[in-house]
Order: C-alpha cells, then structure tokens, then sequence
C-alpha cells in the first residue's frame, strides 16, 4: 500500500511532520481540525513537501526521521538543498561552537554523583545504628564476619 511522508507549515510557523495512506483525505481532516493534536492546536497553513513511498511502513520511517531533524535540515529538505544535508546532520561540537553547555551538564552529572554517594553515606550510618544493642553500645564484629556494607550502586 502506498504511503506518503509530508510536512505542514502551521499558523505559528511551526512544522508538522506527518505520514498517511491517503495525501488529499488526511490534508483534508488537517484543514478541518480533525487531524493531530499539533494542528488542532496550529491549524495548517499549507502543504510544504511530501514524499511518496510504495509501502505506508516506509513513510512512518521516513516521518520519524524527519521529525528528529533541525527545523533548518527541514528547510534544506524543501528547499531542495539536497548537498546541504550532510552539513545539517552534524551535531553543534562539530560546527565549532562553544561548548559550554558540554561543562554545564558534566557539572551536573558530578553533582548528581556527590548526592548519590551523600545518600550512601546515610544509609550507611543507618545501617550502623540499626546493628547497636539496646544498651546503646555497638557491638565487636566477630572474628571472620565482615560487617561492611556492600553497596553497588554508585558504581557506573
């Protein structure tokens, strides 16, 4: 069964990225307000690029493709820029762009792993309080028992 991928430039200049069975009927209930929740909420302005495909599984994949694009890789796509592309796909280190966003979120990684070894250290006192007497006193290990806690999860 055919399928066609297409994309939508919508009143809020976004862009809708769809697959369909049938171009004319699905633009129709997009038009109208009945198709996805994207352009009840953006009605269409009209059709920008479609792709037809002889099987419908081949326009899903192509549609969600698509859909991880930049909103300029959609350009290129209908404009016709076909060279551009390759260019487009490349992720921003590689357009020599700063990187600091790269720091921001290794800062962040670093303090969820302080927390999470904070949170060790608490379940490791706990553990040592639960393991007194009712007297209050801690107890001698026995001779051949280890009493450490193992704890795998912080390891990455």
């Amino acid at each position: 069964m055919k399928g066609y991928m297409y994309i939508l430039l919508c009143n809020d200049d976004s862009y809708y990225t769809g697959s369909t069975t049938d171009l004319e009927r699905r633009l129709e209930q997009h038009f109208a307000g009945e198709g996805a929740n994207h352009t009840k909420k953006h009605p269409p302005v009209k059709l920008l690029y479609y792709e037809e495909f002889d099987r419908i599984d081949d326009a899903f994949y192509r549609e969600k493709q698509v859909q991880g694009w930049s909103r300029k890789k959609k350009e290129a796509l209908i404009n016709g820029q076909h060279d551009k592309l390759p260019e487009l796909s490349r992720n921003y280190t590689q357009y020599g762009e700063t990187v600091v966003s790269t720091s921001s979120t290794t800062e962040t990684t670093s303090s969820t792993t302080e927390t999470t070894s904070s949170t060790t250290e608490t379940t490791s006192s706990t553990t040592e309080t639960t393991s007194s007497t009712t007297d209050g006193t801690v107890p001698e290990p026995v001779e051949g028992t280890d009493t450490t806690t193992n704890n795998n999860t912080n390891k990455l």
